[in-house]
């Protein structure tokens, strides 16, 4: 018994030796990989950068005719991927006015520069949101070695905002041409010097579409059973198509749909999506219906620096649409001034404008406007749009004022009402509602005005929808209920006494 025993306490001490040994040996494992992290750019912003597209502006190269050494598509690819990544990091390092994200994008004479106009904004309070649209750069120099090149990058398109005490001073867009010199260090290029060689103010003249011929006599459209996801899974052409052919039977002209931001995929359009789209836009022409095609909807960020994400969103579906005969319009963004007290109003139309000059630089054929959700705020970028679209849920009695007033402030600017209606709701929620004769009478009253004044108009909606989700307007019933009720067919498919003037003729 003795002996086994000490079998035991010396089994027990060798297991205790070994397991030392191992914890030991895992302790200056770690301590070498940590010091060598230092030369693992893997960990650092650089490659963090790559794996998610934060900044994506236009990129135009020059066709390359450089002197020194000739460079393949794959370096180039690099070179301007990391100057790319050198130019998002500036504009991170001056809004936060923070120097550490500068240091792996340039070498230590171009770092002191930015370091010491970071150094004094902060002294003076100023902060910069800015962001770059367009570059397009040449390649001017590559040496023999790979290690050096020089490039020019011309009409470098920024939009800026100054803010000292974070009030804003200052706002431009410009056009700037820079001179470059690159390193490559450790595989990675660096920007070695920089200089801004000249700049000047810019303004897009955007081209006037004639609008007189619009003929906009429409309603909003989701399916019935899929309100406010259009095309997702149970996507049909075919019920959309049915409904389409409703539409026209009507005597309407025009249908408005809805393109949700985040659901298309954001900066990377969902090829998916964007087909079932066009299935859409083939019904609506084989309806002999125009369609209105409504952008970013349910999205809310105007942060200027995700402006090139958003950008590359429409540029993507406008590019692909424009040709379509259905299209008659682009409306950028579904009541964009709802967001004016939570983002503040000069980031909304900031972007907006920006937006508005985006899709009319790739589609200049059809008409751009903006559903506000008033008619106060209707007249905002009156300039910019081609017709001006409002929302309407207030009185009737005081329509036709409003629209006086309007087209004082717009003359010559064509009006359509882009949404209106009224829900036929009363029950437990709202014992006091409409019914479905109050709602007939209101559209009787509404299409009088709309046909006195001379406007067009795109109503709120075709069905009563059975399911609303929360984020259209929350989770109260009383809301909830009321939405599901606005339609001119029930969700049986019977049509409402309001069906009679739904196209107010």
């Amino acid at each position: 018994m003795v002996g086994l025993n000490k079998n035991i306490v010396r089994s027990l001490l060798l297991g205790s030796y070994l397991l030392v040994i191992v914890i030991i040996i895992s302790g200056i494992s770690a301590v070498f990989v940590y010091l060598n992290t230092g030369a693992d750019r893997s960990k650092m912003l650089h490659t963090e950068l790559k794996k998610i597209e934060q900044y994506i502006p236009k990129v135009d190269w020059t066709p390359l005719n450089n002197e020194g050494r000739s460079m393949d598509e794959v370096t180039l690819n690099t070179l301007e991927n990391d100057y790319l990544d050198a130019w998002y990091v500036s504009l991170v390092a001056y809004k936060t006015n923070t120097k550490d994200v500068i240091k792996d994008y340039f070498t230590d004479n171009a770092r002191e520069n930015r370091f010491d106009f970071i150094d004094l904004n902060i002294k003076n309070r100023i902060t910069i949101e800015s962001t770059t649209l367009e570059h397009h750069p040449t390649l001017n120099f590559y040496s023999e070695d790979g290690h050096l090149a020089i490039l020019t990058d011309t009409d470098v398109l920024e939009y800026k905002r100054v803010f000292k005490d974070e009030k804003l001073i200052f706002e431009t867009t410009e056009k700037s041409t820079y001179k470059i010199i690159l390193l490559l260090e450790d595989g990675f290029w660096r920007i070695r010097h920089m200089v801004k060689v000249s700049t000047e103010n810019y303004q897009k003249e955007n081209a006037k579409v004639a609008s007189s011929n619009l003929n906009i006599r429409g309603i909003n459209y989701y399916p019935k059973d899929t309100p406010w996801d259009m095309f997702g899974g149970a996507f049909s052409k075919n019920t959309i198509s049915n409904d389409f052919k409703i539409i026209r039977d009507s005597g309407l002209t025009t249908v408005r749909i809805f393109v949700q931001y985040d659901d298309f995929g954001k900066a990377n359009v969902i090829t998916e999506k964007l087909d079932k789209l066009k299935q859409t836009l083939d019904a609506a022409e084989e309806n002999d219906l125009k369609v209105v095609v409504t952008l970013f909807d349910f999205y809310g960020d105007y942060s200027v620096l995700n402006w090139t994400l958003n950008m590359q969103h429409a540029k993507t579906i406008v590019s692909e649409l424009k040709d379509h005969e259905a299209i008659i319009a682009w409306d950028i963004k579904n009541e964009p001034n709802l967001d004016f007290d939570s983002r503040g109003e000069l980031n909304v139309i900031a972007w907006l404008n920006a937006l508005i000059d985006l899709v009319k630089s790739i589609d200049s054929a059809h008409a751009v406007t903006i559903g506000w959700s008033d008619i106060q705020s209707a007249a905002i970028l009156k300039d910019k749009v081609d017709f001006i679209s409002f929302h309407y849920y207030e009185d009737l009695d005081n329509l036709a004022a409003s629209i006086k007033s309007l087209k004082a402030k717009a003359p010559n600017k064509p009006l359509v009402m882009g949404e209106f209606g009224m829900s036929s709701y009363s029950g437990l929620w709202n014992p006091f509602g409409n019914s479905n004769n109050d709602q007939a009478d209101y559209y009787e009253k509404a299409q009088k005005i709309i046909s006195e004044n001379d406007i067009q108009f795109m109503s709120w909606t075709l069905y009563d929808f059975v399911n609303i989700p929360n984020e259209v307007v929350g989770g109260l019933p009383w809301r909830k209920n009321a939405q599901k009720y606005y339609g001119f067919i029930d969700d049986n498919g019977t049509k409402k006494a309001a069906f009679k003037f739904i196209s107010g003729q």
